[in-house]
């Protein structure tokens, strides 16, 4: 395992590598005499569905001309089943009735742990924070080629619609 992190983030000094029974070369400070396990942020993002599954909403934000899902970060201390709740209803106004985890993926570009779920909302009149410059309610066909080509909500949203295909 290549270091990743340079400085222990509890006491500043440089890290080396050092052996760990069934883990391999592991970060470690030798100041504090402790491994350091890497750091990384989480995210979720939400397939979000009316009750009937039979729309799904996508989001174009932050000025950029492509649908994506709902998506946002895990606060401290908060669990992901949570944050997907909060992301849904702060974002779009949308109260969730359930929620279904799907699939989590490592996001190297943002150093991101991604946790996908699918969040039932009930009806379907968001009102979307400023995040939001547009939204529309698509059939799964219809998100299927509107989401951006290429994207980890694709791969996402691929998984949920071809039942477990990532």
């Amino acid at each position: 395992m290549a270091i990743e992190m340079k400085y222990c983030m509890a006491c500043g000094t440089k890290l080396t590598e050092k052996y760990l029974e069934g883990e391999g070369n592991v970060p470690f400070c030798p100041s504090c005499n402790d491994f350091r396990f890497p750091v990384f942020n989480t995210a979720v993002s939400m397939i979000v569905t009316n009750e009937d599954h039979s729309k799904i909403i996508l989001i174009k934000q932050y000025g950029r001309p492509f649908y994506i899902l709902v998506a946002g970060y895990v606060n401290k201390g908060e669990d992901a089943e949570d944050a997907a709740v909060r992301e849904v209803w702060e974002e779009m106004g949308l109260h969730v009735t359930s929620l279904k985890f799907n699939h989590s993926h490592y996001f190297a570009p943002s150093n991101t742990l991604m946790l996908n779920f699918t969040a039932t909302v009930a009806g379907d009149e968001p009102t979307p924070n400023r995040e939001i410059n547009s939204y529309d309610w698509l059939t799964p066909e219809e998100a299927r080629v509107n989401i951006k080509n290429g994207s980890l909500a694709e791969r996402f949203l691929k998984f949920y619609l071809d039942g477990g295909e990532f």
